[in-house]
């Protein structure tokens, strides 16, 4: 009898493998921000690092505010109800490995890398978010890079080092793998270079499209609908879909998330908007506008 492969501890991982959309947000790692998300309908939740502040104690901290006991205790699996995944700093040519290994070590789920470029920035985005193994060893390359500190990951995974060690290793490259590997693709060098990217560097789970510092780069900044843009996303869209790779889309509002589907997009990030209803009818019934 074949062995039953556990049920997934990561949402998006377990969207993406059955071919389904998720849904996702960004939020800076402030505690607050963690307690306001969780008890929303998004599959994952972004902290967002690169443009807000590096402050691994505080992410640390909305880790743990990110958890619902409420859910934890009605759930029949370990699975977060919500998948924390970290945008860390540094561009893909920095390498930032450390950056990488302090998310993962303080529990994250996955690494969004920004500005990827080359086979070889995605090859050490990859390698960064596994642990070592010999050569000749089964899915080896590319050959990983992590640091062995696993104990504060394992207890908020709610596994055993070992368990840990067996289940947080990049997929799809491991198919029973819940670390996600998402590359940004911002720039017209890494449009070139994604076929390459993803025939020759196994384990990367989604690819996002960079649409600001892409538009930037464009001589069109944040004019996403311009057709220079839309040709660099076809392009994107085009490689990843002959691979079997899923894409995100980072701007999704209610205007345009009929298109993003239909152009076929499968990891949407959408900002979550505040309403004040008390408000917005009281200033109304008052005459204020």
């Amino acid at each position: 009898m074949a062995a039953q492969r556990p049920n997934r501890l990561n949402k998006v991982i377990a969207g993406l493998a059955a071919g389904r959309h998720v849904f996702a947000s960004f939020a800076p790692a402030e505690p607050a921000a963690a307690i306001e998300s969780s008890t929303t309908g998004y599959d994952a939740l972004v902290f967002e690092m690169e443009h807000k502040p590096w402050d691994a104690t505080a992410l640390r901290d909305s880790l743990q505010y990110l958890l619902n006991r409420r859910q934890i205790f009605t759930s029949d699996d370990l699975a977060p109800a919500l998948t924390p995944l970290v945008r860390i700093p540094a561009n893909g040519g920095e390498k930032a490995q450390w950056h990488a290994k302090q998310v993962l070590d303080l529990g994250a789920f996955g690494v969004v890398w920004p500005h990827i470029s080359t086979v070889a920035e995605a090859r050490n985005a990859v390698a960064a978010c596994r642990y070592p193994s010999l050569p000749g060893e089964p899915r080896h390359d590319p050959a990983g890079l992590r640091g062995d500190s696993p104990a504060a990951a394992a207890r908020y995974w709610g596994l055993t080092n070992q368990e840990y060690y067996a289940r947080s290793d990049a997929w799809p490259l491991d198919p029973d793998g819940e670390i996600l590997v998402a590359l940004m693709i911002e720039d017209q060098l890494g449009v070139e270079n994604l076929p390459r990217i993803l025939d020759e560097v196994p384990g990367v789970g989604l690819v996002i499209v960079g649409e600001g510092d892409m538009s930037q780069e464009l001589g069109i900044p944040r004019q996403y609908d311009h057709p220079r843009m839309a040709e660099s996303k076809r392009r994107v869209l085009d490689a990843c879909q002959a691979r079997g790779v899923a894409v995100g889309h980072p701007h999704v509002t209610a205007d345009n998330v009929k298109q993003v589907l239909d152009d076929g997009y499968r990891f949407l990030m959408s900002a979550p908007v505040r309403s004040y209803p008390g408000l917005d009818l009281g200033r109304s019934l008052t005459g204020r506008t």
